[in-house]
C-alpha cells in the first residue's frame, strides 16, 4: 500500500529526497507491504472502536457540540533510529537540567539576571513567575519534574525545539495506549524490528514522586490532583493514577489541617505526603492566587511551605516555558552549562524589542506569530494561511501588548506517510513531544507522542485543533 508514497519536496521521514525508503524502515516497510487493503481497514477500525470503550478521548473547549472525541490514531508508526535517539535524548537531558538550574536562580540569587543574560523585565513581568516563592527551596532543588519538550524537523532534516511544556504536559496516556493498540493489531512486527518499551513510564513516574517525598517519611503517600471529570485530559488523570496504583483526587477531597495536608476517606483523614497536580498554579489554592477557584485546596501552599507536601512541577515553572523565555534557553544552557544547545531553538523574534517588534510587523504574512503563554494551538497566527482580517487582529495585538507575543519563521514540518481513506496514504506534517522526568536521575521514555496535523497543508498539530497522532518507534540499534 505504501509502493506509490512519495516525498513531494517536503523532508520525509519514511522516503529520502529519490523517494528511497530511509534504512531504519526498510524493515517495516517490508513487512508492511504483506498487509492487504481489506485488513489494514479492519485494523484501524478496531482500534477506533476499542479507544471509544476505553474512553480514550479528549474534550475540546468551546466546541459546539461538548462531545467527547477519540483522539485520532493513525497506524503508520513513526520510526527513529538508535543513533538519532540517541542524540535527542542528550539533547534533552541538557535542557531540563539548564532549565531547572535558571528556575532555582530566578527565585534565589537571580545571577543571571543580574549577569545581563536574561534582562530583568521579561522575568519581572512573566505572567507565571511567582515572586511569592523567592528565596523558597523546593524539594530536591528541582522545580521541573515531568517535562513535555515539542521537537520538530525543518525542511533540512535538522532536529529544533519549539516549545517546552514545564507546567503540566499532557499527552503520555496517548503514548502508553497507542503502544498497546500497535501490539494487539501488528504483535510481530515490534520483536522483528527491534523497538524499544515505552510501557515503563509509570514505575519511573511513581519513582520520582516517592523521590520527592518530604524528608523522614519512608513510605509516601502519592496521589495525583485533577480538575476533574470536564478537563479535557481528564482521561489520562485517570489512567496514570491507575497505572501508578495511586488515588485521583479533586480540591474537594484534600484538606489542610495544622500545615499538614490530609485525604479524606471512609476510614477518616489520610496524611498525603507526595502530589503530582495536574492543576496549574492560579487555581491550585484561593487563599494564595485566584479566590475564585473552586478546584484547589485552601491552605496547600502553606503546607508546601512548611516542607509537608511535595509537589510535581513545583510553584513557579511556568515561567521557564514562557515563549518570551524560550528565546533565552540557548543563552541560558551557555551560561550554567558552557556548552552550546544539542537541539537548537528556532530562530525567535521577540515583539517587545524595538527592531524586531518593526521585523514582525512588516511581515506578519511571512511568520508564526504565538501568544507567550497559551497552548493547544490557540492564540496562534500562521501568516501564510491566515487571511488579511486574521493579520490584521494580530497585529493590532502585537501593537497593544508586544510583551506577549513571539514570532518566527514558518518551518516547513516533517512530513509522515498518513492513512487518509482506502488504500490511500498521503504526507501530513509532524512533531513529537518525548517526556523527560526529572527525579533521582533523569529519565526518558524512548519516543514519545508523534502529532500529526490531519489536514492537507497544515502544520497545526494540535488535537484541539484537529490533529491525531502516531506510535513512535526507537529501535534498539540501526541497519
Amino acid at each position: 500500500m505504501l509502493n506509490g508514497y512519495r516525498a513531494e519536496n517536503f523532508f520525509d521521514e519514511m522516503v529520502d529526497v529519490q523517494d528511497q525508503v530511509r534504512p531504519h524502515y526498510r524493515r517495516f516497510q517490508q513487512l508492511f507491504c504483506d498487509l492487504k487493503p481489506e485488513d489494514f481497514d479492519r485494523y484501524r477500525q478496531s482500534v477506533d472502536l476499542a479507544f471509544l470503550r476505553q474512553g480514550i478521548t479528549f474534550n475540546v473547549y468551546g466546541d459546539a457540540q461538548g462531545t467527547e472525541k477519540i483522539f485520532p490514531f493513525d497506524l503508520i508508526p513513526r520510526i527513529i533510529s538508535a543513533k538519532e535517539w540517541e542524540q535527542l535524548e542528550a539533547g534533552l537531558v541538557q535542557r531540563i537540567t539548564a532549565l531547572n538550574l535558571f528556575l532555582h536562580d530566578i527565585y534565589h540569587e537571580q545571577k543571571i539576571v543580574k549577569d545581563g543574560v536574561v534582562p530583568p523585565y521579561y522575568v519581572l513581568s512573566g505572567k507565571h513567575f511567582r515572586r511569592e516563592f523567592s528565596g523558597f527551596n523546593v524539594p530536591k532543588d528541582i522545580y521541573i519534574h515531568v517535562c513535555g519538550t515539542d521537537l520538530i524537523r525543518g525542511a533540512d532534516g535538522g532536529w529544533m525545539v519549539l516549545e517546552d511544556n514545564g507546567r503540566c504536559p499532557s499527552g503520555v496516556s496517548y503514548v502508553l495506549e497507542n503502544r498497546r493498540a500497535m501490539k494487539r493489531t501488528f504483535p510481530g512486527m515490534f520483536e522483528e524490528i527491534g523497538v524499544r518499551p515505552v510501557e515503563h513510564y509509570p514505575q519511573e513516574l511513581l519513582k520520582m514522586l516517592q523521590h520527592i517525598a518530604p524528608p523522614g517519611v519512608a513510605d509516601p503517600t502519592v496521589v495525583l490532583l485533577t480538575p476533574g471529570a470536564y478537563n479535557s485530559a481528564y482521561f489520562e488523570h485517570t489512567y496514570l493514577a491507575r497505572q501508578m496504583g495511586i488515588e485521583i483526587v479533586e480540591g474537594r477531597d484534600l484538606v489542610v489541617r495544622d500545615a499538614r495536608v490530609f485525604m479524606r476517606t471512609t476510614k477518616g483523614l489520610q496524611p498525603v505526603h507526595v502530589i503530582y497536580r495536574r492543576i496549574d498554579d492560579d487555581f491550585l489554592d484561593p487563599t494564595v492566587f485566584r479566590r475564585d477557584s473552586m478546584l484547589g485546596v485552601p491552605g496547600i501552599v502553606r503546607a508546601y511551605r512548611a516542607g509537608n507536601v511535595s509537589l510535581a512541577n513545583s510553584i513557579g515553572t511556568g515561567i521557564a516555558d514562557d515563549k518570551v523565555m524560550y528565546a533565552f534557553v540557548p543563552k541560558i544552557i551557555k551560561y550554567y552549562l558552557d556548552q552550546d544547545p544539542i537541539i537548537p531553538n528556532v530562530p525567535t523574534y521577540l515583539a517587545n524589542e524595538e527592531s524586531d517588534k518593526r521585523y514582525i510587523l512588516e511581515n506578519l504574512d511571512q511568520l508564526v506569530v504565538n501568544a507567550a503563554n497559551e497552548s493547544g494551538g490557540y492564540g496562534m497566527l500562521v501568516g501564510p494561511k491566515s487571511t488579511k482580517d486574521e493579520i490584521e487582529k494580530f497585529r493590532a495585538a502585537v501593537e497593544a501588548d508586544p510583551r506577549n507575543y513571539i514570532a518566527q519563521p514558518m518551518i516547513s514540518l516533517s512530513r509522515h506517510p498518513t492513512h487518509i481513506g482506502g488504500a490511500q496514504f498521503e504526507g501530513r506534517h509532524i512533531d513529537l513531544r518525548p517526556y523527560v522526568i526529572y527525579g533521582e536521575k533523569i529519565t526518558i521514555v524512548p519516543g514519545g507522542l508523534t502529532r500529526v496535523a490531519l489536514r492537507k497543508g497544515s502544520i497545526v498539530v494540535n488535537s484541539s485543533q484537529g490533529g491525531g497522532s502516531k506510535d513512535t518507534w526507537v529501535l534498539y540499534g540501526d541497519e
